[in-house]
């Protein structure tokens, strides 16, 4: 568990107290779905220089952060995903300045983990999914 007291800071994972079961399993159960087409964008944020913190916004509805990769529609999933980096999260303040070290020594391996920011109702927050194995 990730803990700082920088209001700025939005840091938070699966163990984490305010982390609903119930969103933890409607993202689990997309994530099965997605987890492929993820894993790959991930590699190629990293492999084309964008960043070495991809980040993938999950919701279901309109948010400003990220770029679109796909619908709800798309995969018959619940969630939407947007692809974003630290950088974007630093500028839109959703992660402070001060907190930038430490959301790089709690990121976990990308080629093992998936970083997801999950926002649906009241709950906005990161969780590292690891991705299936082969």
């Amino acid at each position: 568990m990730i803990n700082h007291s920088n209001e700025n800071t939005i840091l938070d994972d699966a163990n984490s107290p305010e982390l609903d079961k119930k969103i933890m399993g409607r993202v689990s159960e997309d994530f099965v779905i997605v987890a492929d087409h993820l894993k790959e964008a991930s590699y190629q944020i990293r492999k084309r220089g964008f960043s070495e913190n991809p980040i993938f916004v999950v919701t279901k509805g309109p948010v400003e952060v990220g770029q679109l990769l796909f619908r709800s529609a798309d995969f018959q999933t619940k969630f939407d995903y947007k692809a974003s980096f630290l950088d974007e999260f630093v500028q839109r303040k959703l992660v402070g300045e001060e907190s930038i070290e430490l959301f790089k020594e709690n990121y976990k391996n990308p080629e093992e983990y998936c970083c997801l920011f999950v926002i649906e109702n009241d709950f906005a927050g990161f969780v590292f999914v690891p991705y299936p194995e082969d």
